[in-house]
């Protein structure tokens, strides 16, 4: 399959201060902690550092105690690290509120045509039918990890369906890329932008059916994923920049470079185990490493982005500041290069 040439040793020491970094962040029971703990998680699946998952128990059951918001997709990030503290840990409080949260999604949630998800941020119906790439982080890979763990085909395959209406309408077949957000009202993309954390979203997601799903094969809904990932992916690659990373709109060049999209475009590259993408994996190693601070704060990433109305709406976003999906995607890229070696490719498919 070909390896990954980098420095093992640099990239523990980097995920290190960046969980150390993470520590210090006050995030509360929404997607930036879901994000930023699921990075932790997948460190610690690597790693099997004690104290990644003493941390992640601690600051869980922290925020348990002090009470659980209404869920919404975005706040069934959450649901990640709760899947790592579980089995980790046994712990039916943990496996009682993954349960809730799939009720929520099953029964509850706000779904348009062929039962696909809103993508909902508050108890608001704040985007009227509208789908998003975001739900598929938050909430179809979630359902599909549930769905896998406890053996709920039903959740399995509400999983594989949203992924599949995802691809219809988010995915330009023109080109490969995704955008932001589809409006099922006015059967449009909105502001039609491919935006950079968007294909992120997909392509993470799209890259871990395959490695969790037994069987992928044998559901039509995977031939789907596999074949929208490999569209993706080849049109992402020839978008990297020198530097290693991708744009916040992809296709323009005047927009920044930002780090989450480029952490979890390359972490797709490295999970599809495609030996083509070695040397865009390897540069994308060394342009997150530098996009690192010696206190372990991920730079150069995007605050929260709505589906925006123009160009300078992508393009004049915030990337000042620490964010947890900044953090945990970065984590994610760097547990699977860390763990390339052991990943089974999916073969012709």
């Amino acid at each position: 399959m070909g390896r990954i040439h980098y420095d093992r040793d640099r990239v523990e020491e980097t995920m290190d201060r960046i969980v150390e970094r993470t520590k210090r962040m006050d995030m509360s029971w929404d997607w930036p902690c879901g994000v930023a703990y699921y990075g932790l998680a997948e460190a610690y699946e690597v790693t099997k550092k004690e104290g990644y998952l003493e941390f992640l128990k601690e600051r869980v059951d922290e925020l348990i105690e002090l009470g659980l918001p209404a869920w919404t997709v975005n706040t069934c990030a959450m649901g990640h690290c709760l899947i790592t503290l579980y089995q980790a840990t046994g712990e039916e409080q943990y496996m009682d509120i993954i349960r809730s949260k799939t009720e929520y999604l099953r029964k509850d949630a706000l779904r348009f045509g062929d039962h696909v998800l809103q993508h909902t941020v508050s108890a608001n119906n704040d985007f009227p039918e509208q789908c998003w790439a975001d739900t598929l982080f938050m909430a179809a890979f979630f359902l599909l990890r549930v769905g896998v763990m406890t053996k709920d085909e039903e959740l399995t395959g509400d999983a594989l369906n949203q992924y599949y209406w995802h691809i219809q309408y988010l995915q330009d077949e023109n080109t490969g890329l995704w955008y932001h957000g589809y409006n099922n009202i006015t059967k449009d993309h909105m502001s039609g932008f491919y935006w950079g954390r968007a294909n992120c979203w997909a392509a993470y997601t799209m890259s871990k059916v395959g490695l969790i799903l037994p069987e992928c094969y044998l559901y039509p809904q995977y031939l789907e994923i596999v074949g929208s990932l490999n569209e993706q992916l080849s049109a992402l690659k020839l978008l990297q920049t020198e530097k290693g990373l991708w744009r916040t709109i992809l296709n323009d060049g005047e927009s920044y470079e930002e780090l989450s999209a480029s952490a979890g475009i390359a972490a797709a590259m490295t999970l599809k185990g495609n030996p083509l993408h070695i040397k865009y994996i390897e540069k994308s190693i060394e342009g997150v490493l530098a996009h690192v601070a010696a206190d372990g704060r991920v730079t150069e990433v995007s605050g929260g982005t709505a589906v925006m109305k123009d160009r300078d709406g992508y393009r004049n976003i915030s990337k000042k500041w620490i964010q947890g999906w900044g953090q945990g995607m970065a984590l994610a890229f760097l547990a699977a290069v860390l763990n390339y070696d052991n990943i089974a490719g999916d073969g012709a498919l």
